[in-house]
């Protein structure tokens, strides 16, 4: 069967003022009624470039265990890389639908991989207005060109040097989130796959939307990795679920943007929060992300780190393999 995606749909068949029923979310999802626009504090901001580790450290956690998001700025990957990440990002979605389709996830595949336009199911039986692309860009050993465009031709050697400015970054986050819960420096992240923690690169893709107020491009959810580093465009999008409201993230030219996952929440036994959020759409413009998920290898276990449990704190969750926790996860099933 062949699968409609978002961005032909809006090509070919929208009029002015109608979207397909199956993009209609409940009311109490639509972002024109549950969007809150009252006086909100802003995400937390790190500046990297701060001299006083200690102080970046204590904003670090502080962010994770209040907002379980934070953005960064003075991150060190040089503004131009960011900019043709994005570049080669707009030129593959604006390749001819047929050239995109070489790259789609195969039927049925167990691989997240590749084109697309649906991950996991949605209770309500509703789909996301969004497409997207998926790969994994490190270790080596994981990587499967297979669903690496090859147009536009700079697409591979943009990936592999944004691939290694993202992991001097991770590791700085992994070593400060892991002093900040009183922690040796390298605890987080052996507890998180070590030096075989898969990163897997996403592009969001939201076309316009004539009816932004029905829809989302991304229905809310935690993402079940152990951390997300995300580059946005400049078209706003994401929200964050804070105190009872769904907020708008401040756009930020140049800055990374920190979910902390569910995997270092079960890790910090419940210190640190996998953030709630969810992506809205715009009426006139295109909305794009480019998040780097961090993820244990399928067979690795992860639990409640023993550092951080004792007969006050006893473990909050069940140790389990990552694929397990995955499979769980995307099919709506007790964890």
């Amino acid at each position: 069967m062949e699968v409609e995606r978002v961005q032909a749909i809006v090509s070919s068949s929208l009029t002015e003022d109608n979207i397909p029923t199956e993009f209609i979310r409940p009311e109490d999802e639509q972002p024109a009624i549950t969007t809150f626009h009252g006086p909100i504090p802003d995400i937390p901001v790190i500046d990297f470039s701060d001299p006083d580790q200690d102080n970046i450290i204590r904003l670090i956690a502080n962010a994770s265990r209040d907002w379980g998001i934070f953005q960064v700025v003075n991150h060190g990957i040089p503004f131009d890389l960011i900019q043709t990440l994005q570049l080669i990002g707009k030129q593959f979605f604006n390749l001819p639908q047929e050239e995109k389709e070489v790259y789609a996830k195969p039927p049925r595949a167990h691989t997240i991989e590749g084109y697309g336009s649906k991950v996991g199911e949605d209770v309500n039986g509703k789909k996301n207005w969004s497409d997207y692309l998926f790969h994994r860009i490190w270790p080596a050993s994981c990587i499967n060109h297979q669903f690496w465009p090859k147009n536009p031709p700079s697409y591979r050697a943009v990936n592999e040097e944004y691939a290694q400015e993202v992991r001097k970054v991770v590791d700085k986050l992994f070593k400060w989130l892991s002093i900040g819960l009183g922690l040796e420096a390298d605890v987080l992240k052996e507890g998180a796959g070590g030096e075989e923690i898969e990163y897997l690169m996403k592009i969001n893709y939201y076309p316009p939307c004539p009816r932004p107020d029905l829809t989302l491009g991304v229905a809310s959810h935690t993402d079940l990795s152990a951390m997300t580093v995300l580059v946005p465009n400049e078209v706003p999008g994401l929200q964050v679920f804070k105190d009872d409201h769904w907020i708008d993230a401040k756009y930020i030219p140049g800055a990374l943007i920190v979910h902390i996952g569910d995997q270092i929440e079960i890790l910090s036994n419940g210190k640190y929060k996998s953030v709630l959020h969810r992506t809205t759409v715009d009426k006139k413009k295109t909305r794009m992300s480019w998040p780097v998920f961090l993820e244990p290898p399928g067979e690795f276990v992860v639990g409640s780190l023993p550092q951080l449990v004792d007969p006050q704190n006893p473990p909050k969750y069940k140790p389990k393999k990552f694929k397990d926790y995955s499979y769980c996860k995307l099919n709506k099933l007790p964890q």
